[in-house]
């Protein structure tokens, strides 16, 4: 279990702590908005697909539910999540539980996309469908991925770092020696924030729009 932690560069505003910890059911609905307000390369994305529930279907829900053991979220002091770290301890595994549980579980949600994809909703809905898209050959060496999400005004004050740290300890305990995850190529300054952490860019034939980048697990 991991132990609350709250950066000491965050004021304290009276008896309202911010803090973070292991993720609850009941801030999944939240979980759900914190997804979709930055899935546009940070940026809010309400608004841009038919539902803005795809996002967190995509990347948020399927974690917290299959993997609940490695979600951790910013807490900010009221028992509201205002932003989160998720993911899995073992990539191919989790591929797995996405076709075989949780595309049943969201079967009747969406339609089947165009093939090719011929709409931005089309593209995600493609990588909803196609959960084997996460296991990349060259990223067998750091066989668990992340996401990490705040709130805009939850940004820059330490809580990011937090989070990170949290869920690398999470991982460590259990024994998972490295961990990578993909963003989007323009998001600069989430690339500068992953920089600082010590992680670094993993050479993926043919990425896209995306920059795979991976750290051990050590602790920060």
């Amino acid at each position: 279990m991991v132990t609350p932690v709250t950066p000491q560069c965050f004021p304290r505003l009276g008896r309202v702590q911010p803090v973070i910890r292991a993720y609850r059911p009941e801030d999944l609905d939240t979980v759900y908005d914190i997804c979709v307000r930055t899935a546009d390369a940070g940026g809010d994305a309400r608004g841009l697909y038919s539902s803005d529930r795809l996002m967190g279907d995509i990347f948020a829900a399927p974690y917290v539910i299959l993997e609940p053991e490695h979600a951790h979220v910013l807490d900010d002091g009221t028992g509201t999540a205002v932003g989160y770290v998720l993911g899995t301890a073992d990539t191919a595994r989790f591929a797995r539980r996405y076709r075989e549980e949780w595309l049943p579980a969201t079967a009747g949600r969406y339609p089947v996309p165009a093939d090719p994809p011929a709409t931005a909703e089309d593209g995600m809905l493609a990588l909803h469908y196609r959960p084997e898209r996460m296991i990349v050959p060259e990223l067998a060496g750091y066989p668990a991925h992340l996401h990490i999400d705040l709130l805009p005004e939850w940004q820059g004050k330490g809580w990011g770092r937090g989070l990170i740290a949290a869920f690398l300890a999470g991982l460590h305990a259990a024994g998972v020696p490295r961990v990578h995850l993909g963003m989007a190529e323009r998001n600069s300054a989430a690339r500068a924030f992953y920089d600082r952490l010590g992680f670094v860019e993993l050479a993926v034939p043919d990425p896209g729009p995306v920059v795979y980048l991976g750290r051990e697990t050590t602790p920060l």
